[in-house]
């Protein structure tokens, strides 16, 4: 009986066997708004659990490292490196938060950058909630990926002052 008989609901892993290796990056980002006395108390490291964005920045790399246990059909990978950036939007009483996912394989990272983003926007949640609960995730975006056979990719509505920094400074 073939594969495809075999597999009741249609599930399989990406076959990457006969992808070349080839150096990937992706970069995701997402804002999360906290309001004006809980951006103040983030903003100055006052939030009754602690440092925010700090915690959020670890925390980030690490869901973007346990991407494959949470995500069904993503590739284990190794990791070249991950790294969560914070920007404060104080006219929005917001965080912009990105994150940065890189690999040498013959798969791309655009899942731990996005799983590694969310992460981080959950833990300012988390550490914000105290103070007020009416919080709001939104934007929540792939900006730009690069190897593989397709090349560099940028998001139909183009790449933030902020992510190209990024981006440069990689």
């Amino acid at each position: 009986m073939s594969d495809k008989k075999n597999r009741q609901h249609g599930f399989s892993m990406a076959d990457v066997a006969g992808k070349p290796v080839t150096y990937r990056l992706a970069l995701a980002s997402g804002t999360i708004t906290v309001g004006e006395k809980a951006f103040a108390m983030l903003r100055d490291k006052t939030l009754p659990k602690g440092d925010a964005l700090a915690l959020a920045e670890f925390a980030g790399i690490q869901g973007a490292k346990q991407t494959p246990s949470l995500i069904p059909l993503c590739h284990p990978i190794s990791l070249n490196r991950v790294s969560i950036h914070t920007r404060l939007n104080e006219e929005k009483f917001a965080v912009d938060v990105y994150a940065v996912a890189e690999i040498n394989a013959q798969t791309g990272v655009e899942m731990e950058a996005l799983c590694g983003l969310n992460i981080a926007l959950l833990t300012i949640w988390d550490l914000t909630k105290p103070v007020n609960a009416a919080l709001e995730i939104s934007d929540i975006r792939l900006q730009y990926k690069s190897g593989g056979k397709r090349g560099d990719w940028v998001h139909p509505d183009g790449l933030s002052a902020s992510a190209k920094a990024i981006l440069d400074d990689n």
